[in-house]
């Protein structure tokens, strides 16, 4: 059974975390008294931060760059955790800390909701740890062919290996390479800012829609580039909200699968919370 009315996001840096009014809203609805706060806590601060939490605690939400460790720490891990060897939610439990990714269920669900049920083929920018989720939400929606572009073609690797063990054939190609097909969909794991100048037009013409997981900024040069050659581009907010929700399943009942009381009316109220109202 969980215990304890104390959560937060940790991260470096946190102070841009748009979790704390997604959370407060939710448990407002679900008329609990939690508290949702957010730390400054760094990868190597993690371990004595983590241990100096009391019976008040509940969970931990985690951003950059603390999901790798805390998927080293849970004492177990979610399927989605598993496969992608990162964790963004901690619940606090007497034998130890259980792990889940819930950034792979918010991703299928930001598609879901922009009507995307099935993916047959798929582009992924960028090759680091938010890359790994995306591969792995891509496989939930039934992609067998995924390119990954990257300034570096070996950084593939990794997820090459990931899409061998998920039955998909996983491509690396460096940026301002000619795309090898048109694609459904493109996720963009780049950090916010990046402008890939004269590589972005080729993209955007053979690359579906795209999804760029950044939520500052927006409409990034990227999603300029997509709009300018005809095609839909969505910020990284609405997969922020549904992980966010899945979140919140997970510190209720911890199970990202089930649903919490009057759910409609929370996933309202936070989507509310992130557009300011």
């Amino acid at each position: 059974m969980l215990t304890g009315t104390r959560l937060a996001v940790w991260g470096d840096p946190i102070a841009h975390s748009l979790s704390p009014a997604l959370h407060t809203a939710a448990y407002r609805v679900l008329e609990v008294d939690w508290e949702y706060g957010r730390a400054r806590v760094d990868e190597a601060a993690f371990p004595a931060a983590l241990a100096a939490l009391d019976a008040s605690w509940r969970g931990l939400s985690l951003t950059m760059p603390l999901k790798s460790i805390a998927a080293r720490t849970a004492v177990t891990l979610d399927a989605a955790a598993e496969r992608t060897g990162a964790v963004n939610t901690l619940v606090l439990t007497a034998e130890g800390p259980r792990g889940f990714n819930t950034d792979v269920g918010g991703l299928v669900r930001a598609l879901h909701e922009q009507g995307v049920e099935r993916v047959e083929r798929a582009r992924i920018l960028g090759a680091g740890a938010t890359a790994t989720s995306a591969l792995v939400a891509l496989a939930d929606l039934g992609a067998r062919d995924v390119e990954v572009v990257a300034r570096r073609t070996e950084a593939v690797a990794p997820l090459a290996a990931l899409g061998s063990a998920l039955d998909i054939e996983v491509t690396a190609a460096r940026f301002g390479s000619t795309p090898a097909a048109r694609v459904d969909v493109t996720v963009s794991t780049l950090p916010g800012g990046t402008d890939l100048g004269a590589a972005a037009a080729p993209l955007a013409q053979h690359g579906g829609l795209l999804v760029d997981v950044v939520y500052g900024g927006w409409p990034t040069a990227l999603a300029e580039a997509w709009v300018a050659a005809g095609s839909a581009a969505v910020s990284g907010l609405p997969m922020l909200l549904h992980q966010a929700l899945l979140q919140v399943r997970v510190f209720v009942a911890g199970d990202p699968a089930r649903p919490v009381q009057s759910e409609p009316a929370v996933l309202a109220a936070m989507r509310r919370a992130l557009v300011g109202d």
